[in-house]
């Protein structure tokens, strides 16, 4: 069954949804986490069931991060969301580290879609489901501009700037 959670933040009411029983531990795996104001987040709740305590280890992972002591996140996420090329820009976007930026270029580079494929690159972060904890936030433009985020220019801003990202 398909769930959901909200987590207040510096940002405002996050929406945390996932699947029941999606892990072999019994426990819910996050399919989507959306920002105020993003496209899709105010229907993050329709047809789902509330349950506070379902993602009780990620909103404290949350907490944390917001409150600067925690850098790396932990959490399991729900299998299977993605294109095959999604997922690989996926994964090269979780491994920019935390206080650190990388270039849709560079991403794309990385993904092997070098040129033309800058483009994609930039589709496939915008449709990336799992904002913060998947930190599409740190992809920047090749001259240091900050560029598109599904969760507002200012909440990208916040958030680097409280990775101390931002250049001066």
């Amino acid at each position: 069954m398909t769930v959901y959670a909200t987590v207040d933040s510096p940002l405002g009411e996050l929406v945390l949804t996932g699947e029941e029983s999606a892990t072999a531990a019994g426990g819910t795996a996050l399919v989507s986490l959306s920002l105020p104001g993003q496209k899709g987040a105010a229907e993050a709740r329709n047809g789902r069931r509330l349950a506070p305590g379902a993602f009780e280890e990620i909103a404290e992972q949350l907490r944390a991060y917001f409150s600067g002591e925690l850098t790396c996140f932990s959490i399991e996420f729900a299998p299977g969301a993605g294109t095959d090329f999604q997922q690989r820009v996926w994964r090269a976007v979780e491994e920019i580290p935390y206080g650190r930026t990388a270039s849709y270029g560079r991403i794309a580079e990385r993904v092997g879609a070098a040129g033309a494929g800058v483009r994609a690159v930039g589709t496939a972060i915008g449709r990336n489901p799992l904002l913060v904890v998947r930190p599409c936030h740190r992809v920047i433009g090749a001259d240091g501009a900050l560029r598109g985020y599904a969760g507002g220019l200012p909440s990208k801003e916040w958030l680097l700037g409280l990775e101390g990202a931002l250049a001066p």
